[in-house]
């Protein structure tokens, strides 16, 4: 079986060195003369004091000040599970895949419908994700309606630390929630300094594009880097309606964006751990929707993990969602696109490339395990040909010699696992043997894998101590038994 975790990427390059570079001088550009709408006055106070130019809640930033803290940024950024086998090394091209969200609806696993996302939906899929080989990383992927808004985020990151040993991301609404959920994962890796050796989660704080950044998420990126809590400051530019319409001009605007969140991180503490940020999407000319499956997000987010490696930053991109509402082939072609394009970019911390459907607005069971599928491929395209001595096989070829045949070889015994990806779901038997099975497409035997995963698959829990310790300092908050309910379809 091939795992693949940390597999190069690197090979494709749609931007030349040239390009780059005129991005790069652009984006400084951008952020000397437009500059930044900053509404957090404790970060704009930061910024000043480091040497920015305020006017009002525009921050601007010399070139020389970008270029100054830009090289604080640390080359490698390290995740951790709370199974150091899923631990994450970030840094040059280096290819990890795991899912996205934030959704309000998901599809029913038992009726297919479309329905209101619970807290039970966030502790199973976050108990798949642990299940499946080739999601690395897992990131909060719903909102739940039936918990209280004022507990929503610490209730998702219980149920995620809980259900999967896999590394967890998500966005915090304030620096409050921040603070509890960094005080929850301390309980669960033993304290302060066991955390910062070992995060086990880390924070997306959003930029609005174009060029703002709002109090609240300013003010939790500032309180994240100022713990030393690993983060990305990541704007989504919608190319034709929040950015320009040409890619170049996006590309522009979006660097200007990212490198803004990563200076204002390093001004408050140089060194702290922070990913490069690129959500880059294009909006639909007849519609202004915005598309998540396009061929052009692909390319934006290619051409972002390339920019990323010109900093020397680890890069948190976007691939692999679709602008299907069902797991179709419209879903299969792009989310396999453009999960391959990035990956084969070298994009490091590859998001929403599991179980999204719907321009990013819904999650289904079934997808993740298909995506999983398709992950595993993109796993092996970068895994390339395993070229030495031995795999040249000329003894082997000698011993067979004209006519003979290799299925019994020893040879092909010792190499048919590792030379060759196996499917779960991809339909490889004749006709009639698949008719006989019951003749489900990729979807049907997706959706079996899924029901019987969450049936019979539990990972690794979080110890009793644990448990005692996380009821106990937030009792009244935590769920610890969420209950399926019954919801009408959106």
């Amino acid at each position: 079986m091939i795992k693949g975790q940390g597999l190069q990427g690197g090979t494709y390059k749609p931007l030349t060195s040239r390009q780059v570079t005129e991005i790069h001088e652009q984006s400084l550009r951008i952020l000397k003369e437009v500059g930044f709408c900053l509404e957090s006055p404790a970060a704009r106070e930061i910024m000043e004091n480091q040497g920015a130019t305020i006017d009002g809640n525009i921050v601007k930033l010399s070139p020389s000040l970008v270029e100054k803290f830009l090289t604080k940024a640390p080359n490698k950024v390290l995740l951790c599970g709370r199974n150091p086998e899923n631990d994450l090394h970030l840094g040059g091209n280096k290819v990890y895949l795991g899912n996205g969200g934030n959704v309000t609806a998901v599809v029913d696993l038992e009726t297919g419908k479309k329905r209101a996302a619970l807290l039970n939906d966030a502790a199973d899929i976050a108990r798949l994700v642990d299940g499946l080989e080739y999601i690395h990383f897992y990131i909060l992927p719903v909102y739940p309606s039936d918990v209280p808004n004022h507990v929503v985020e610490l209730n998702n990151y219980y149920q995620s630390f809980k259900n999967t040993s896999k590394h967890v991301m998500g966005g915090v609404d304030s620096v409050e929630s921040l603070a509890e959920t960094k005080e929850m994962a301390e309980i669960i890796v033993g304290g302060a300094e066991k955390l910062k050796e070992r995060p086990i989660f880390s924070v997306i704080t959003s930029i609005i594009s174009p060029l703002k950044l709002d109090a609240k998420a300013a003010d939790a990126l500032v309180a994240a880097a100022r713990e030393g809590i690993p983060l990305t400051a990541a704007p989504a530019p919608m190319a034709g309606a929040t950015s320009p319409v040409t890619l170049a001009g996006t590309l522009v605007q979006q660097n200007a964006e990212s490198l803004f969140g990563i200076v204002l991180a390093q001004m408050v503490n140089p060194g702290c751990p922070i990913l490069y940020g690129a959500v880059p999407t294009t909006a639909d000319m007849r519609t202004m929707n915005s598309l998540f499956g396009s061929i052009e997000m692909g390319i934006l987010n290619a051409c972002a993990a390339q920019i990323s490696q010109y900093y020397q930053i680890p890069c948190y991109v976007s691939a692999g969602p679709t602008d299907a509402k069902l797991p179709d082939m419209q879903a299969g072609m792009e989310k396999a696109m453009n999960t391959l394009m990035v990956a084969q970019a070298g994009g490091n911390y590859i998001h929403l490339a599991a179980g999204m459907l719907d321009s990013g607005l819904l999650v289904a069971y079934e997808q993740y395990v298909l995506d999983n599928e398709i992950n595993g491929s993109v796993i092996r395209v970068l895994q390339g040909v395993n070229f030495n001595e031995q795999t040249l096989a000329i003894d082997v070829i000698k011993e067979v010699g004209p006519g003979g045949q290799f299925i019994t070889h020893p040879f092909t015994l010792d190499f048919m696992r590792s030379e060759f990806f196996q499917p779960r779901i991809s339909q490889r038997d004749n006709f009639v043997n698949w008719a006989m099975k019951g003749s489900l497409d990729a979807r049907g035997v997706a959706r079996e894998n899924a029901k019987k995963m969450l049936k019979e698959y539990y990972g690794e829990p979080l110890e009793p101590h644990v448990e005692q310790a996380i009821s106990e300092r937030f009792s009244g908050k935590i769920m610890i038994y969420p209950q399926n309910q019954e919801m009408g379809e959106n």
